[in-house]
């Protein structure tokens, strides 16, 4: 008996991935008057940046994967009607150390004067890395305040983003040159070094001297959002902002179908048909424009093409906690609230870093993986429920570094929960009590700590290699020599593949990764011409 022909719509546009991109993308072009469908396979919207409550009877929303903003434009909730609400954290980030057999830290704040400076000189024993660091961010402040507006705008060319930024010096350090060079040059401390290496690294397994400059590329991204490089925590959890989004497009009029998987894609270059499964069938969508919010090798596996080689490689370790008292520190001169506060660094010197980068890229499990944490709570208790919050609970989240995919390839749960005891063994030691005796327990009795790693993603978000960006960052400009999409509009805007009316809109696009929106405004601009 044959099968009955899948059901037919035409759309103006057709987006395909539900994540925070997908859906400015939907709601810009929706609020333009086109008719959009966008294909979500999951059954919300959200893709990464979502909350959810992950441990059974427990009434807390963690923002599960993705977790601060910084690289969201005002413009883009401005344009779309909304007003999301963010905090300041009060505390940038906590070191732990120990210097002359003593425990102690270095603890920046978030307007890095008086406190910060004082914590420079008990760490160090005077003013120069202190001085140093005003010097080495003033000159990343300058960076960003000229490069974060650009990021909505058609994409610049590598000369006149140079010219923008109109500092020789600093267009070396962080474009021409490995940033190791440079951190190496401002900082003499190991610590203070490996602090600022940090992030070159998020999600970006690589070292301070890759001569490719991936690193810098990474850096670049986690020091210009907002023009100042801070990193804001979502009131309500990544999912108050997504939810936000969702409810904008579908008010706008795009229909958000979620529990559909698009499974192929066909254009000739001014039609495209997208199939995708539901719960009652197989339908097609025929549209002008397709706009992906999905990895590239997501869209070719939709187009039937072989995937982009080389295959990317996600090289983060993310562990979800519930604790029922923040633990306290060895350090006797800060308060554990300060240093949860902000981004707490775990075995993060620049040799500490060096070491784990080298071992596992020999395949080994790093002796002392890196890893930085903060608590949500803090800034935020409105992701706690009545009881939680009664009791005085708080959430840890945890993002380790060096931990790429290939150490998990064979025997993927041994070597889940070995590395979750080695992370966790490195922060007991800067801890006066163990983290396991402060965590919650589930309803089912079972401690309240969650373990992901890059294969997880994979499976989960259809991250490919677990890759948090799909694959290496760009340098937000127009590459000489391009693929010669470069006068289209979607080339003009950075979000153009081999196909005329087929976009991407997700992380892989330049100027894409984090949570911005960026990816999905730009591809929206340029089907409405803009």
């Amino acid at each position: 008996m044959p099968h009955p022909a899948p059901q037919r719509a035409a759309y103006d546009a057709v987006v395909v991935g539900g994540g925070h991109n997908g859906l400015v993308a939907a709601a810009y072009l929706a609020r333009a008057g086109r008719r959009v469908l966008l294909l979500e396979r999951l059954g919300h919207t959200g893709g990464a940046a979502v909350s959810a409550r992950v441990f059974p009877g427990v009434d807390v929303r963690l923002s599960r994967y993705s977790y601060l903003v910084s690289l969201l434009p005002p413009k883009i909730p401005r344009d779309l009607g909304l007003r999301p609400a963010t905090r300041r954290r009060a505390v940038s980030s906590y070191t732990p150390a120990v210097r002359g057999g003593r425990p102690t830290g270095l603890l920046v704040t978030g307007d890095g004067t008086a406190r910060t400076r004082e914590s420079f000189a008990r760490l160090t024993g005077s003013d120069r890395e202190y001085d140093a660091w005003r010097r080495f961010y003033g000159t990343t402040r300058h960076v960003a305040e000229r490069v974060f507006p650009t990021l909505t705008e058609p994409l610049p060319t590598r000369a006149e983003l140079r010219a923008r930024i109109g500092d020789d010096t600093a267009w070396q350090a962080l474009f021409e040159r490995p940033v190791g060079e440079a951190i190496e040059a401002a900082f003499a401390d190991d610590l203070v070094r490996g602090l600022v290496l940090t992030d070159a690294l998020i999600g970006t397994f690589t070292h301070a001297h890759d001569p490719s400059l991936r690193q810098n590329r990474c850096f670049l991204y986690h020091v210009i959002g907002g023009g100042t490089g801070d990193w804001d925590v979502p009131v309500g959890g990544m999912g108050a902002l997504t939810d936000a989004l969702a409810g904008a497009a579908r008010a706008a009029g795009a229909h958000l179908a979620t529990g559909c998987e698009a499974t192929s894609l066909a254009t000739d270059g001014t039609t495209a048909e997208v199939a995708y499964r539901t719960a009652d069938g197989e339908r097609v969508a025929t549209a002008r424009h397709v706009l992906v919010a999905a990895a590239p090798a997501e869209l070719a596996r939709l187009l039937g093409e072989p995937p982009p080689a080389p295959g990317p490689e996600g090289a983060q370790f993310k562990v979800n906690m519930l604790l029922r008292r923040l633990p306290a520190l060895r350090d006797p001169g800060t308060d554990p609230r300060d240093a949860f506060a902000g981004t707490f660094h775990v075995a993060e010197g620049y040799e500490q870093l060096a070491g784990a980068y080298r071992q596992a890229a020999a395949g080994r499990l790093p002796d002392a993986p890196p890893s930085e944490i903060y608590c949500h709570s803090l800034t935020d208790p409105s992701i706690l429920g009545a009881e939680p919050a009664r009791r005085g609970w708080h959430t840890l989240t945890l993002f380790g570094l060096h931990a790429p995919a290939r150490l998990f390839a064979a025997g993927h749960d041994a070597a889940r929960d070995a590395l979750l005891a080695a992370t966790l063994a490195q922060l007991d030691a800067h801890l006066a009590e163990p983290i396991a005796d402060c965590l919650a327990r589930d309803a089912d009795g079972r401690p309240c700590v969650e373990a992901r790693t890059p294969q997880d993603l994979e499976r989960d978000l259809r991250l490919p290699g677990g890759h948090i960006f799909h694959r290496d960052l760009a340098f937000p400009y127009a590459e000489d020599g391009g693929d010669g999409a470069e006068g289209t509009a979607a080339g003009r805007w950075g979000v153009a593949t081999r196909h005329a009316n087929v976009l991407l809109c997700g992380a892989g696009a330049v100027r894409g990764g984090g949570v911005s929106g960026v990816p999905g405004h730009n591809a929206a601009m340029a089907v409405l011409g803009r």
